[in-house]
């Protein structure tokens, strides 16, 4: 099980990823591991030197009193998170999710630096991927 951010690259600059746990209770794990999770809006934010995952969607059926986009902390070691806020802080830069995944049977979430783009970079991606993608096409052709 793999769900990828897809957003995350659209929108930023990726730069340093690291890998943390997540605190998630069973049903939410069980949602999870199912593919039953949205992280296009989400975000961390380190608030009193812990880790926080932020408006990511987990949707649970059956749930009375549950808040899909509740904050879940995330598990790092105090070395790490001290490195990551002084980076954010310092560079301006933002703490993105980019993916969640098994490894085994824990539950991981990959994070990444990441730094704002501006609308014409974001165009400008787009062309690129556009171009790149048309060239590979007339390489097959050429090749048959």
């Amino acid at each position: 099980m793999e769900i990828i951010n897809k957003k995350a690259g659209l929108n930023f600059f990726l730069k340093e990823r690291i890998e943390a746990g997540i605190v998630l209770s069973g049903a939410e794990a069980q949602a999870v591991r199912n593919g039953r999770i949205d992280l296009s809006n989400s975000y961390v934010k380190i608030i009193k030197g812990e880790a926080y995952l932020i408006n990511a969607n987990i949707p649970i059926t059956n749930a009375i009193n549950y808040t899909s986009t509740r904050s879940r902390k995330l598990l790092l070691h105090k070395s790490q998170i001290v490195s990551l806020h002084t980076k954010t802080t310092t560079q301006h830069l933002a703490l993105i999710p980019t993916k969640v995944y098994n490894k085994g049977h824990l539950i991981k979430l990959q994070i990444a630096l990441a730094k704002g783009k501006k609308k014409f970079e974001k165009k400008k991606a787009l062309k690129l991927r556009d171009q790149n993608r048309e060239a590979q096409e007339d390489l097959k052709i050429k090749l048959k």
